[in-house]
């Protein structure tokens, strides 16, 4: 395992086509993760959104460039070829089509600063304490995702359990693989450490909750402040009868603490009982009567 690390870190041979090839296998596995609908909400669609896995690929080209320009060169053709190509294959299969472009403004600015930051992130490899705060930034915007994604694994587990531990491992391992100076791969591994159980306890101390108003009164559901709601697991959440004043009428609210299928009712003050299927994802919601 340490060889392997070790190679991983430096002593791959990284010729202009295994750059090249390796940017095609990037974007078209990208592609691929934001076209299942299946891995929507899972560990496989993180790396559509976030910067935690495209960080690893850019600090694997770093250390093994042969020169400062090589680096900066290497590292901005690579995420050139991937980033448009997981659009590109996108194209066919989203409602947008082309207009699905439009989010890669995003991404080709973070292209155009991977010449700069490919070009400094090769000090790294002179091995001085200097380089680690050159590190030192990716592994923060590292502990940004976990932040994320262990917020999302506390409303979905046991999902995202696998680029929660991907972060931990990430955070862990740069300063340990980029480093030879004991003393910096020690205060290297602290500070990850620390970060990461300052991140943890941040996300338990605030655990997440999907709030939102999901049925409103209607002739196909009439009730009012007199109707009661409530769901048939109270893992899920709470819900409650409120009255609304923008729309000036009553609505169910809730407040969802993780996904999952449960029964929504609603029971009249006589007691007569309307059960709904409820479908809770982090974002969004699916309501249906139940015959």
């Amino acid at each position: 395992m340490k060889n392997a690390i070790k190679k991983l870190f430096g002593g791959l041979d990284l010729s202009w086509p295994k750059l090249i090839l390796a940017a095609v296998i990037a974007g078209a596995f990208t592609a691929a993760m934001a076209i299942i609908p299946a891995l929507r909400y899972t560990s496989f669609n993180a790396i559509t959104v976030t910067f935690e896995v495209w960080i690893f690929f850019g600090i694997v080209i770093i250390m093994n460039s042969k020169s400062n320009l090589d680096s900066a060169l290497k590292c901005f053709v690579f995420f050139l070829i991937s980033q448009p190509l997981v659009y590109l294959l996108q194209v066919p299969f989203s409602s947008l089509g082309w207009g699905l472009f439009v989010y890669y403004r995003f991404w080709f600015i973070w292209t155009l600063l991977c010449f700069p930051m490919g070009f400094i992130g090769y000090y790294m490899k002179k091995g001085k304490w200097w380089g680690y705060l050159i590190l030192f930034p990716m592994i923060l915007l590292t502990a940004y995702s976990y932040l994320k994604y262990f917020s999302d694994f506390l409303f979905y587990m046991p999902k995202y359990s696998l680029i929660c531990l991907f972060c931990i491992c990430a955070m862990l391992l740069y300063p340990l693989a980029i480093f030879e100076d004991r003393k910096i791969r020690t205060v290297g591994a602290a500070v990850s450490m620390a970060v990461i159980l300052v991140s943890t306890a941040v996300c338990l101390l605030n655990p997440p909750v999907y709030s939102t108003e999901i049925l409103g009164n209607s002739e196909d559901h009439p009730f009012d402040d007199n109707y009661t709601a409530s769901l048939a697991d109270d893992r899920y959440g709470t819900v409650e009868i409120v009255y609304l004043d923008a729309v000036e009428d009553y609505t169910v609210h809730a407040e969802f603490k993780r996904a999952g299928n449960t029964v929504l009712t609603l029971t009249s003050p006589d007691g007569e009982k309307t059960e709904y299927d409820l479908s809770i994802e982090r974002d969004t919601y699916t309501v249906n009567q139940i015959p």
